[in-house]
């Protein structure tokens, strides 16, 4: 009993201790980025679940502001790469090129592209082709890429903050099921309050502007992220994962509303992810274990992209946060 006991008292600690720096954190990137404090805890949930986030909002929201500042103070080496309809796979990955030495032999090396980073934003991720897209699936995936048929590992941690602009659709290729399903969280992106944009104006336009500092480190991050699995997670809690993950497939759902309106649900890896986001949630709040509320909180965003309104519900007006909204009712 003295052993669990004591590792209990260990896994308090290290959670507290956490806490702390977590604290530190949200402060410095509060000194950057102005009113998306719900933006910024949502990025920093995703990255401590160990996983990417599609962030989805008009151009001039400071997500890429948000990504850089993130790669400074988290302390990760960080990537950006501009999406376009003429980008191709080896402009992410890298490539292999023949090189002749001065004795005359030629070999081949391999140049690294812009994915072997800790950090890798992806702006506007809809407007390259399929083919390029697909080219981030296996390292989302795998934290690996194949390139001429040798695997090369990628830095870690590894994560991808892709932007998406809900607005500019034309020449735009929506992201396949597949790939929308290798991100743990869609985070909607909205234009700050009246408060938070007076202090950003007044901020980012004199001869001054605040500069990020680094609080974390990469091992830091990763004993973090080894810590956020670590976090004991309630029945009742696990229960209600499942019911909101399962009662928003149309095949299994309990609810009518849902079997019309929904034309393909959640997988499995919805549950995963919304079982990683809750307890990263409890960290970040500094509790000790998740709590019905991280689930009601986090439906939305885990659950978005991993779902599809048929066409008539569409035409009806329905949303997507609507359905969600019902799922997670019986929670309240």
């Amino acid at each position: 009993m003295s052993s669990v006991s004591e590792a209990d008292d260990r896994l308090v600690e290290e959670i507290e201790a956490l806490t702390r720096r977590i604290a530190e954190v949200r402060a410095m990137i509060g000194q950057v980025i102005f009113g998306q404090t719900e933006v910024v805890d949502e990025t920093l949930i995703t990255i401590l679940a160990g996983g990417h986030a599609l962030l989805i909002g008009v151009p001039g929201l400071a997500k890429t502001r948000l990504v850089e500042t993130l790669g400074t103070v988290l302390g990760l080496e960080d990537n950006r790469v501009q999406f376009t309809p003429d980008l191709m796979p080896s402009d992410i990955l890298g490539s292999e090129v023949l090189e002749e030495s001065e004795s005359g032999r030629r070999n081949f090396r391999f140049i690294k592209g812009p994915v072997f980073c800790q950090l890798l934003m992806a702006d506007e991720i809809n407007r390259a082709s399929p083919r390029t897209q697909s080219a981030l699936l296996q390292a989302m995936q795998e934290k690996s890429v194949t390139i001429a048929g040798h695997r090369h590992l990628l830095p870690a941690p590894f994560h991808v903050l892709a932007t998406q602009n809900p607005l500019e659709q034309e020449g735009t290729y929506p992201l396949p099921e597949a790939q929308l399903d290798r991100f743990l969280l869609q985070i909607d992106v909205d234009y700050p309050d009246l408060d938070a944009e007076r202090r950003m104006l007044i901020a980012t336009t004199g001869l001054n502007e605040t500069q990020a500092s680094q609080v974390m480190s990469g091992d830091l991050l990763q004993a973090a992220q080894r810590l956020v699995r670590r976090v004991p997670v309630g029945e009742s809690v696990v229960d209600a994962i499942l019911n909101v993950v399962r009662e928003g497939r149309p095949e299994t759902s309990s609810y009518a509303q849902v079997r019309e309106q929904i034309a393909w649900g959640p997988g499995p890896r919805a549950s995963q992810a919304l079982m990683l986001a809750v307890r990263a949630r409890a960290l970040l709040d500094g509790r000790l274990a998740p709590s019905i509320d991280d689930v009601i909180a986090l439906a939305g965003p885990v659950l978005r992209h991993r779902m599809a309104l048929t066409f008539a519900a569409r035409a009806d007006g329905i949303t997507l946060s609507d359905v969600i909204g019902r799922l997670t009712a019986p929670l309240g």
